[in-house]
């Protein structure tokens, strides 16, 4: 994720999780790589995944190979501290500096023989891999940090030297053809030779073209009509310098009437188009309701008419029937007298 923003969004939970683990690596390795190398760090077209992998891999052999060192610098004091009382108290049985300077060589040297050959295949092979790296880079005393250092001066050095070739290839691609192009011009501007006699031929007017004729001595003859397309654009010219004037009067009143626009309103002005919004929101749904009541009507005006006609019919029969009906229930419903009898 080296190549996101610091500010960038990111929208997906996967996409934010791997950006974090990025970021932590990357803390981690900024912090390994101050420590190591105060001021100074990888540049940022190298902060990318490839390089995040290898100074995270750099980054824990180094730390291993502290330990290893820590490791033996501890066992190399102690021992050395053996030794030291060792040699004391033999140099209370008479012996000489010298031999007590021999005696701590050899034994330093043992100590290393010692750790070397028990040493895994892997360190082993790391011990090789960091001398033949020694070797190659010219580092006459190697440590994890000097070679650390070859390395990233190396990858910089890469890294620019392949910018500069590419642009170099661009600038001289660019430099042939304009060669290519200018050699091109120069030719047909070549003027004809003096033994050249070139016959006038009037069907030759209207298709003229700039360039060396054929059989012409490579001379450049302009066109017939050039001419008239001078004298064209010069008119062109004229008429639209006289609407320049008419042109800017126009943009200075758009810019007038824009600057008026984009004045702030006031409270005022908002709440009066409020109203008259909704005002007119009102009046769209009474016109809505009014409009859904003729919904299902032809488009023609007659049979729209026809069709209302047949409804209000419908409706008055309608009508008569919800009357004839109210009667009944009425007259069913109201009590008569019939042989001294109340009926319902």
């Amino acid at each position: 994720m080296a190549h996101l923003p610091p500010n960038a969004a990111i929208f997906s939970p996967s996409v934010a999780r791997a950006a974090a683990s990025a970021a932590k690596d990357w803390s981690y390795v900024d912090t390994w790589l101050q420590r190591k190398f105060p001021g100074r760090g990888p540049p940022p077209f190298e902060r990318n995944a490839d390089t995040l992998r290898v100074l995270l891999a750099l980054a824990s052999a180094n730390e291993a190979a502290d330990e290893e060192r820590a490791f033996i610098a501890r066992l190399e004091a102690e021992t050395l501290d053996q030794l030291r009382a060792h040699e004391e108290e033999q140099s209370e049985t008479q012996e000489s500096n010298n031999e007590d300077t021999t005696t701590l060589h050899s034994a330093r040297e043992a100590i290393l023989t010692a750790l070397e050959t028990s040493l895994p295949r892997e360190g082993q092979t790391a011990l090789t891999a960091l001398a033949a790296l020694a070797l190659q880079t010219n580092t006459p005393l190697p440590t994890p940090s000097t070679l650390g250092t070859e390395l990233l001066t190396l990858s910089t050095t890469t890294a620019t030297l392949e910018q500069t070739t590419a642009r170099i290839h661009t600038l001289t691609a660019h430099l042939t053809r304009e060669a290519a192009a200018t050699a091109d011009l120069a030719t047909e501007l070549r003027p004809p030779s003096p033994t050249h006699h070139h016959h006038h031929d009037p069907s030759e007017e209207t298709t003229s073209e700039p360039g060396p004729k054929p059989g012409g001595g490579g001379g450049y003859h302009p066109p017939a009509n050039l001419a008239l397309q001078n004298l064209t654009t010069q008119r062109q010219i004229k008429s639209l310098t006289a609407l320049l004037p008419s042109l800017r009067d126009k943009s200075a009143a758009l810019a007038r009437s824009l600057t008026n626009v984009a004045s702030s309103p006031t409270l005022a002005q908002i709440q009066h188009e409020e109203e008259a919004y909704l005002s007119l929101l009102s009046a769209k749904q009474a016109l809505d309701a009014q409009v859904r009541a003729f919904q299902g009507l032809p488009h023609d005006t007659e049979q729209a008419r026809q069709e209302l006609e047949s409804l209000r019919g419908e409706l008055r029969r309608m009508t008569l029937r919800r009357d004839e009906v109210f009667e009944g229930l009425v007259e069913r419903e109201t009590p008569r007298k019939a042989g001294g009898n109340t009926r319902r």
